[in-house]
């Protein structure tokens, strides 16, 4: 069963076109991880913060990738994030358009 992953956390930028610049090969590299259907992208510059919202093949790739993912951004200055998993309820994300793979 897909399971959606949320992670956010503190960011001080860059933000917008420049975030998208200085992080192209990251994103191009996060379609190589392991179960990976798709990424969705978070920021918020007026609240300073980032994240994003992935859906996973299942729980076990989602909770791999979390780990190696909250690692990562402890590397890059981090301190803390939240990641979170969630079920997806199919039949009334369709109704709504969810791209739910």
């Amino acid at each position: 069963m897909n399971k959606l992953l949320q992670v956010d956390f503190e960011f001080h930028g860059p933000f917008g076109q420049e975030l998208s610049s200085a992080l192209t090969g990251l994103a191009e590299s996060i379609n190589q991880e392991p179960g990976l259907i798709w990424k969705i992208w978070t920021e918020n510059e007026t609240t300073q913060q980032a994240g994003g919202i992935y859906l996973f093949e299942s729980e076990v790739t989602a909770l791999a990738y979390l780990e190696m993912h909250t690692a990562r951004l402890k590397e890059m200055g981090i301190p803390e994030v939240s990641g979170k998993i969630f079920d997806v309820n199919e039949a009334l994300s369709l109704i709504n358009k969810g791209p739910i793979g």
